[in-house]
Formats: C-alpha cells, sequence, structure tokens
C-alpha cells in the first residue's frame, strides 16, 4: 500500500463507497510569543468531514526528560483516534498545513499502533482544490485500540547502535547537525555516526514528495537501501517522522527515535559530534 496519496485521489476516494476518516493534523513549529494555533486555522476552513488532532495534546506528551515531544499516553490516543472515528477497518488519510511534518508524525503513530491503512495527503492542504467546510462534523466513535509494535521505535541506546550497525538519519537541515547553530535544544551537533539527510530534500519546490525512484537512489546514496537498518532522528521526533514517511515511499522501512535531539542532547554524558563527519 502507497503510504501518500494525491488530491484527486482524495477526493474521488470521499464520494466512494467506503470513504476514509479525514485527519487535520495542522502544527508547526514556533518560536515565537504568540504560537501557531492549528485548530483556529481548522475552523477557518479544512476539507469536509476532516476531524482536528493536536499535535502537542494527542499526538505527543508533555515535554519532559524523554524529550520535546515524547510518546503520547496511548489511552490519550487512542481516544482522540476514536474520537475522529478512527475504526481498525477503516481507512485513514491525514494531512496538514503542506509541510508534511506532522501528518506525517500520525501516520507513524498509527502505524506504530497497529492500523493497517494510512496514508498522507501529499502536499497537504494547499493541494487540496475542492470546497473547505467551517462547521466541525461530529464522527460516528471509533473501535481503534492502539498496540504498539515490537519494531520501528528507536530509543537512545538503539539509536546510538544503530549508529554504528546501520544507518542513523539526522533529518534536521544541515547547519544543526554540524553544530554550527542550535536553536532550541542544549547544545549543538549530532549522534556520532549519524549521517546527514534533511527531510526538506526529500520535497519538490510544491512540497510534494520526490517520485519515489529518485528518493531510493537518495537514500541509496547515502547508504540506506542495501540491507542494513535504518532509523531516524530530527529535534523532537516530528520532522524525522516525515523522512520515515519518505523511505516508505521509496520502499525502505525505518525506524524512529522519538525522543531524537531534545532528548539526547539533554544528557551532559551522551557523546556529541559536530562539523559535517558522521564521527
Amino acid at each position: 500500500m502507497n503510504a501518500i496519496i494525491s488530491a484527486s485521489e482524495l477526493a474521488s476516494d470521499l464520494k466512494g463507497d467506503h470513504p476514509p476518516v479525514l485527519l487535520d493534523v495542522r502544527w508547526q513549529l514556533s518560536l515565537a510569543k504568540a504560537p501557531f494555533d492549528g485548530r483556529a486555522e481548522y475552523t477557518a476552513g479544512h476539507i469536509p468531514g476532516a476531524v482536528y488532532v493536536d499535535l502537542d495534546a494527542e499526538l505527543a506528551a508533555a515535554p519532559d526528560e524523554r524529550g520535546r515531544h515524547p510518546l503520547p499516553d496511548l489511552d490519550v490516543f487512542g481516544a482522540a483516534m476514536r474520537r475522529a472515528g478512527v475504526s481498525a477497518g477503516t481507512p485513514v488519510v491525514v494531512y496538514d498545513g503542506g509541510l508534511g511534518w506532522a501528518a506525517a508524525r500520525a501516520w507513524w503513530l498509527l502505524r506504530w499502533t497497529g492500523h493497517p491503512d494510512v496514508r498522507v495527503l501529499d502536499g497537504g492542504l494547499p493541494t487540496w482544490e475542492g470546497e473547505l467546510q467551517t462547521t466541525v462534523p461530529v464522527p460516528e466513535e471509533g473501535d481503534f485500540e492502539p498496540m504498539p509494535g515490537e519494531a520501528g521505535l528507536l530509543d537512545a541506546d538503539g539509536a546510538a547502535a544503530l549508529a554504528r550497525s546501520g544507518v542513523l538519519f539526522d533529518a534536521r537541515a544541515g547547519e544543526r547537525y554540524r553544530g554550527e547553530v542550535e536553536p532550541i535544544d542544549r547544545i549543538g551537533g549530532h549522534i556520532p555516526g549519524a549521517v546527514s539527510a534533511p527531510t526538506n530534500d526529500n520535497v519538490g519546490t510544491d512540497g510534494r514528495f520526490l517520485p519515489a525512484e529518485q528518493l531510493a537512489e537518495r537514500f541509496k546514496s547515502f547508504g540506506a537501501g542495501g540491507g542494513s537498518d535504518v532509523g531516524v532522528y530530527c529535534g523532537s521526533g516530528v520532522s524525522a517522522a516525515h523522512e520515515v514517511l519518505a523511505l516508505a515511499v521509496a520502499g525502505i522501512h525505518a525506524a524512529l527515535y522519538v525522543g531524537s535531539w531534545s532528548e539526547w542532547s539533554s544528557d551532559p554524558n551522551r557523546p556529541v559530534a559536530v562539523g559535517p563527519d558522521p564521527q
């Protein structure tokens, strides 16, 4: 099953006999005093039938020693998904404002907890050419019960080990990887052995993913796709989910280090590498 869906395909599916549940996960990282308000954006207009999901409150727990966006309490996550109408046997499509990071976080969580049919709207809301809705739908309660898988999730020790035994991608901007700037976390740099592969380079200027073959070639050039285990981290496990999604589009399975750099760098005893070299 393809992990992404185009706006035209979504429009067709919504008219079909088994339309997908739609989740609107508009969110963006903001360091401003007036943070981005995804719910207000949703209320102002959303794809008809879509239910808003709050990334900070429902797709992550409160910041703590595990990072800025640690895994959510599964009871909270499951309740949010059922409220949105998600059932185990119903397809789900997730979208955000176009960046794709938040939608990918929801996609990854649903897939990791056992939902078999989840896709992300490629390019997000800006690609939708249909009407928008301002009324808030109240769907029938879903039956989805999250059941975490044994694979697909890395902790700090697992990420460190994978950087030595397989391929660990750092999905942040190159300057943060190199330690030249660090606007959020305690210190700049990267996990020793990690390879810089900014997730922004997985999409074109229109915000849509590059063709699968092109993505596969990109990741192959970094050492992935040859049978090695692959993992991804970023600042707090959001943009890295977008890279995990890009890898899935390319046909490569990857695990996510949810704590990411916000967890890793918070412990002064963990090693930090700087500069362009992985080590």
